[in-house]
């Protein structure tokens, strides 16, 4: 009576079952699956042979040390957004050469802080290149252009266009030459991000393209001081599972990609770093979020079937609309004919709702739901809104063993940063 196609078809949870993780962890509890991991690393890398060419992990997709030592063993390289993502990336092991400073708006502080730590800073704006040359005259910088061609699922991730905050205009490169010659500082890469959840390969090719005539344009001189050009990320991942939805073509992708770099290279005779920047695509697929079925409703013709997983678990439905396949593990043997039903979380608000008006097996209190492609922004977005505690983290090792990454928050947690009460 089981309702789990993609999660059998992989055989995600080893030699272990959800019944089993529930029990010995309880629930809400993040699932991941190490194998499959390793599997989208190893898939990204093969992208293209030429041996400046790397995979930049994006940090804020899942930020979990354990995981990101995985990546580390695969020969990925990491960005850093923020202080606490840097330092978990050298909990993690990378080094600073493995690291880019990759954010926005950055304070003097946090500036000053990634440049005393050795790292090769992206700036996205005139001003923060200014501050930049005030903090390190004479140093390393990186810059990220728009390149106008945005894409994503939703306009809250397309981080490309004029409607963006991102990136500075490629028509303000003479500003960006002027500022470098100002505080006399190398320009040592140059970087992008379109957007995120593309799953076709032409926007990515064509803003490759984009960044790659801007580098066309920088006077000789300064085109040879560059170390690193970063193509940024997006790379989509088929939610819609259970309705067939294609996965991006990585061979096409890849085959084109390779031609391109290879010829600039070529031309240019350039021996630096090519980077692409996934988060999604190493860490969505890795992870299904499994809870409980507490509680059945019925409103009128409504049928709403309450569980533990609210939305300060998943964040991602209430943010994006976004779409997240439900598979399910039945309590018992009743039959479960198919049954249109809204699947909703425990906070209090009408908006937690992870599934709306899907058509799945009837389900009962008791059962086990697993929420598909959880990994990425998935845990890295989870609060303790309502004082829920956020759940534990668990990882089905290559050997199919379940081992606990992250322990579920307890309820002194919630009160560990206070101060002058207790």
């Amino acid at each position: 009576m089981t309702f789990s196609p993609y999660t059998d078809s992989v055989h995600f949870f080893g030699s272990t079952n959800p019944q089993a993780l529930a029990q010995a962890f309880g629930t809400p509890v993040y699932v991941y699956n190490e194998k499959i991991l390793r599997k989208n690393c190893r898939t990204l890398r093969a992208l293209s042979s030429l041996p400046g060419f790397g995979v930049n992990y994006s940090v804020k997709a899942n930020a979990n040390p354990r995981l990101l030592r995985i990546l580390h063993d695969e020969g990925l390289v990491v960005d850093a957004m923020s202080p606490g993502e840097l330092h978990l990336d050298l909990l993690a092991g990378f080094a600073t050469e493995e690291i880019l400073y990759i954010s926005n708006n950055n304070s003097v502080t946090e500036m000053a802080n990634a440049l005393a730590h050795g790292l090769l800073i992206s700036v996205d704006s005139l001003s923060q290149l200014e501050q930049c040359g005030r903090l390190n005259p004479g140093g390393r910088v990186m810059v990220r252009f728009n390149p106008g061609i945005g894409a994503g699922h939703s306009e809250k991730v397309i981080t490309a266009g004029k409607a963006t905050k991102f990136g500075i205009i490629p028509e303000k490169l003479d500003d960006v030459l002027a500022i470098l010659k100002k505080y006399h500082m190398t320009l040592a890469g140059i970087n992008q991000h379109i957007g995120s959840l593309f799953m076709q390969p032409d926007g990515y090719l064509s803003a490759v393209s984009v960044l790659l005539d801007l580098a066309d344009r920088l006077p000789a001189d300064i085109r040879k001081q560059l170390t690193v050009i970063d193509f940024g990320g997006g790379f989509g991942i088929p939610y819609h599972k259970h309705a067939g939805e294609a996965p991006l073509d990585m061979a096409a992708l890849g085959h084109a990609l390779h031609e391109k770099l290879s010829q600039w290279a070529t031309q240019h005779k350039y021996q630096g770093r090519f980077l692409v920047e996934p988060g999604r695509y190493v860490m969505a697929e890795a992870c299904v979020l499994v809870g409980q079925v507490t509680a059945i409703k019925d409103n009128g013709e409504k049928h709403f079937t309450g569980t533990d997983l609210g939305f300060n678990v998943l964040m991602r439905p209430v943010l994006y609309d976004s779409y997240h396949e439900i598979e399910l593990y039945p309590a018992d043997d009743r039959p479960r004919p198919m049954l249109t039903q809204t699947v909703t979380g425990n906070i209090c608000e009408s908006g937690d709702i992870l599934a709306k008006e899907r058509d799945l097996p009837t389900m009962y209190e008791g059962d086990l739901i697993a929420v598909l492609d959880a990994g990425a922004y998935g845990y890295s977005m989870a609060s303790t809104y309502n004082q829920r505690q956020r759940p534990c983290e668990v990882l089905i090792m290559e050997d199919g063993s379940a081992r606990l990454i992250r322990r579920r928050e307890s309820l002194d947690d919630l009160t560990r940063t206070v101060e002058g009460l207790f």
